[in-house]
């Protein structure tokens, strides 16, 4: 029997293969270090936060058939997620991401997320099909999705009663966002670059940012800036605070931390600037390596 979730992530579960090295890191550079091979992207990395909080999250994916989605799917299920409702694919291969960190933060990255774009709204069939019925609760929204999917999320009669939170994938896919930016139960969780993005400008820190995007027509927003300020933009107006300082040692992952870790307070009752400072807490110790991967 099918249990039941207390949350839905949408978007890139894959394979991590993250290179890390304790020196700096520049062009052409060739040190040694640690590579490491984890489940991975943005719907899995919340996931795996939320799990830790207490959740069951449901996974709506794509993943291939092949031997490493055989991989990744069993241990999704041993990390406690419901994986019933993921789409299995015959002739698409499981998605990975290969990214590159050294002393002085991300040196590279490479998103190599083409099945789920191929897989499309066949991800969305467990909602449309009636199998986890008419969804009330939250729902965290990748930006890996094709930007005419994320339209149709945002207009789709399936999530009108649920609370969508919704994170770009990365600077390079912000832009996916713009159809999401007036949905009224949409929560956007941007950084600093790609708020810009969206508003076709440059901020100075992430409360500017804030302000404007929820002028911009943005129901709620959630802007990061890394060890500087953070905001919470609302109609009601914008709350800030200062992440704790703290020693990085990873920061893939960090910004899935930090929505995760948001979701959890809020759902727990806390109020926004409440939600927002445990929010950053659980982020600072994830980059400082204080919580597991």
């Amino acid at each position: 029997m099918t249990t039941r979730p207390d949350i839905l992530c949408i978007g890139s579960v894959l394979w991590d293969i993250i290179g890390r090295s304790a020196a700096t890191m520049r062009l052409g550079s060739d040190v040694p270090g640690r590579i490491t091979r984890l489940p991975g992207g943005v719907a899995m990395n919340i996931a795996m936060t939320l799990r830790r909080f207490g959740f069951t999250p449901a996974l709506l994916t794509a993943i291939g058939r092949d031997a490493e989605g055989q991989e990744l799917l069993a241990a999704c299920a041993r990390m406690g997620m419901v994986t019933d409702h993921i789409y299995l694919s015959d002739d698409l291969p499981t998605d990975r991401y290969m990214a590159v960190e050294g002393a002085n933060g991300l040196i590279a990255a490479i998103a190599d997320a083409h099945s789920l774009e191929a897989a499309g709204d066949k991800i969305l069939r467990p909602l449309a099909d009636g199998r986890l019925g008419e969804w009330r609760g939250p729902v965290a929204l990748d930006g890996n999705l094709t930007e005419a999917l994320l339209a149709e999320i945002g207009r789709s009669p399936l999530f009108a009663a649920a609370d969508l939170r919704v994170a770009p994938a990365s600077p390079g896919k912000a832009e996916r966002l713009t159809p999401l930016l007036h949905c009224p139960q949409a929560t956007l969780y941007v950084n600093l670059e790609e708020a810009g993005l969206l508003c076709l400008t440059r901020f100075p820190d992430a409360g500017a940012a804030a302000e404007a995007l929820v002028a911009r027509g943005a129901a709620r927003v959630l802007v990061t800036d890394g060890g500087r300020l953070c905001a919470d933009g609302a109609s009601g107006g914008v709350l800030t605070a200062v992440p704790p300082q703290v020693l990085v040692t990873r920061v893939t992952g960090a910004g899935d931390t930090f929505m995760a870790a948001h979701i959890a307070a809020e759902t727990a009752g806390a109020d926004r600037q409440e939600a927002l400072e445990r929010a950053l807490r659980a982020a600072a110790d994830y980059v400082s390596g204080d919580i597991g991967s």
